[in-house]
């Protein structure tokens, strides 16, 4: 079975503080079942800030005040080196897990469109027979669904998808996302879902580096050769927006593996963000028109005829450059007799779509995100995500409150 992981970037954080779930932990960045690349050399270096950060007068650029750079030094950072390339020098003593901090200073410009479309995906492979530990609820394998390209433009058929970027120690990599409500601030989300192995290597590994959400990547569904020399603004058309917090669970930061199996059933997480030059004021949500609801009463059985599971596929036959869709009715996957099941569906879709959205029908009967896809097979065929359920909505639920009134 192969992990799906994000393709690769690189990025610091330092260790979240707990919300009011035992599960909850703030992170800074990802990976583990997502897509491995290759690193890239960054763009022009610029400072931003976190949500602390204040705006310095007159050129509407973010700095990051002296009081918060003492901080960010006390965990090894020097925020000038670090715009001037020291983000890519991986220390594992430095790589760090238990800091208070989140730290992802923004690096104006690192993410140009080469850089993008260069993210490459990660080769994590374990045995189908890895998948033991059947409570005696693991339905039969699905059958294969082929993905479906979704219409040009992505903005107009897909509004609330796109594609997270991110640095670790193997490379550039890339995931897939999700614009989400935010219950604390209506209509105005800057708030991302994706899987927990976009944010956090799991239980051998750390926080991830220079993590960016991109909405409607390659909006045109322009085919790689033509991304070629393409403009900024042909790949990120809605901009590129930094994650300032981010925030998955206790399970995955501790028992999180490449393998795909362990801490799969707590593979998710939230990013809040904010876009990398200031923007017009409008948030996330306001900026793509679009946000959706997520639904944490999700039952063991899945009572629903079809679930939609959406990303940016970049393993063989697929380049990630563009972003396909399966539909099928969800099964269950057990693969630990302690942990809860998951959902899985046929589906053709490889690494990179890793943290995509799963959209069904909510307890309400309108489209809601009800999972997010994790793990899937070697040779491909199905996929398979957690259940959000008590540890989710907590971690929901945190990231929310830390940002209300903002």
């Amino acid at each position: 079975m192969r992990s799906i992981r994000p393709s690769s970037t690189i990025r610091r954080n330092g260790r979240a503080r707990r919300g009011t779930s035992p599960v909850l932990t703030a992170v800074a960045l990802a990976s583990v079942l997502a897509l491995t690349a290759t690193a890239c050399g960054a763009g022009d270096d610029t400072a931003g800030g976190d949500a602390s950060a204040t705006a310095a007068a007159g050129d509407g650029k973010i700095t990051i005040p002296d009081d918060i750079k003492d901080r960010l030094k006390e965990h090894g950072i020097d925020v000038d080196k670090w715009r001037d390339g020291e983000w890519k020098n991986w220390d594992q003593d430095d790589w760090l897990r238990e800091a208070n901090d989140y730290i992802n200073p923004i690096i104006e410009d690192l993410w140009d469109p080469d850089r993008m479309r260069e993210a490459e995906e990660p080769e994590q492979e374990v045995d189908e027979s890895d998948i033991s530990g059947d409570q005696g609820v693991t339905d039969p394998t699905p059958e294969p669904v082929q993905a479906q390209a979704v219409p040009p433009s992505y903005h107009a058929n897909a509004p609330t998808a796109g594609k997270v970027f991110f640095d670790s120690p193997e490379g550039t990599m890339v995931c897939s996302a999700t614009v989400v409500q935010d219950p604390a601030n209506p209509g105005k989300s800057n708030m991302v879902w994706t899987a927990g192995h976009c944010v956090h290597a799991g239980k051998k590994g750390g926080w991830y580096r220079n993590i960016a959400f991109v909405p409607s990547y390659n909006d045109a569904g322009k085919p790689t050769a033509e991304l070629e020399g393409a403009a900024k603004e042909e790949v990120a058309p809605y901009g590129v927006w930094w994650g300032d917090w981010a925030q998955t669970s206790d399970q995955w930061i501790e028992q999180g593996g490449p393998t795909g199996g362990d801490g799969a059933s707590y593979d998710f997480a939230v990013i809040h963000v904010t876009p990398e030059k200031g923007g017009d004021g409008k948030s996330l949500e306001e900026t793509v028109g679009s946000a959706l609801p997520v639904d944490f009463d999700a039952p063991a059985v899945p009572d629903t005829e079809s679930v939609t599971a959406i990303g940016y596929p970049a393993g063989t036959p697929y380049d990630g450059q563009k972003l396909f869709r399966c539909e099928d009715r969800p099964g269950r996957l057990s693969l630990h007799t302690s942990e809860p099941t998951m959902y899985r569906i046929g589906c053709s879709m490889t690494a990179g779509s890793s943290g995509g959205g799963w959209v069904a029908a909510g307890s309400d009967g309108r489209p809601a995100l009800v999972s997010n896809t994790s793990i899937g097979p070697v040779t491909s065929g199905w996929l398979a995500g957690p259940r959000l359920g008590d540890d989710a909505k907590g971690v929901y639920d945190a990231v929310s409150d830390k940002f209300a009134g903002q």
